[in-house]
């Protein structure tokens, strides 16, 4: 089977590399491409492919770009960060997603899917079809969030806005949530951090621990810690130590490097 892997990390195109590989000797890897205008190029000068492993991020956009600039012809699998429940819905025909970090079982189920429906008495245009849909689901799906752009706080005896560009992080301190500001200004919020959470752009801030949502501009240093924890050195410092947890270390890495 020719495989054609759209992918803009390196290191992701050789680990998944490795694991179609490990997963069917047959699978031959045609092409990769890192991009929407190296992506387009490739389909338009080459053979159609079995099948596309799609990442939805490339280097020069959205991987939905592709679709608007070629036909393209084969299955497509798609790569994402987002969430699987978000996704799950929007699974049809011969198209899969796959989220990463991508697991051999997950990779293993989606190529026997693709395997199944390769039917030669099926219609060509139904997989056609389906990518057409989940290519607009996706799209609809994956449009910018509206994510708050300012608290209202009260300070002294008055009540004023400040702009989320200029919080460096929120934390819980004795049960209150408060953010410190850039300038090192304090306020609280009446808001749980969970639900400061789910208002924040994700990726902007991260939520290293229960105690704390750092912006991603106010990480100066990652230092490495007892137990595969990360302790993390803000600006401005904080009273205690912010440590990034074991089970969180590599998201956080992740995140840092986008």
């Amino acid at each position: 089977m020719d495989v054609l892997v759209i992918e803009d990390e390196e290191l992701a195109v050789r680990k998944l590399t490795k694991l179609l590989q490990d997963v069917d000797h047959s699978i031959r890897i045609v092409g990769t491409a890192a991009s929407v205008r190296a992506s387009v190029q490739w389909l338009q000068n080459n053979a159609t492919p079995d099948l596309i492993l799609m990442d939805i991020e490339l280097a020069d956009g959205q991987s939905f770009e592709i679709f608007e600039q070629t036909p393209v012809e084969s299955p497509v699998i798609f790569t994402t960060s987002y969430d699987e429940y978000a996704l799950r819905a929007f699974k049809v025909n011969s198209i899969d997603y796959l989220l990463k970090p991508i697991k051999r079982h997950e990779l293993e189920a989606s190529l026997e899917k693709h395997r199944k429906l390769r039917n030669p008495a099926e219609p060509e245009t139904g997989g056609r079809m389906a990518i057409d849909a989940l290519v607009q689901q996706l799209r609809q799906q994956i449009q910018p969030a509206e994510y708050r752009k300012r608290f209202l706080v009260k300070h002294l005896s008055q009540w004023m806005p400040v702009e989320v560009a200029d919080i460096a992080y929120f934390y819980s301190e004795e049960g209150v949530s408060l953010f410190r500001t850039r300038t090192n200004q304090k306020f609280s919020v009446d808001y749980t951090l969970d639900e400061l959470e789910a208002m924040l752009d994700p990726l902007q801030f991260f939520r290293a621990n229960r105690q704390f949502i750092v912006d991603i501009n106010c990480v100066q240093q990652i230092h490495p810690y007892f137990n595969n924890k990360l302790k993390l050195t803000l600006k401005p410092a904080p009273e205690e130590e912010v440590l990034v947890s074991r089970e969180r270390a590599t998201e956080f890495k992740k995140w840092m490097g986008k």
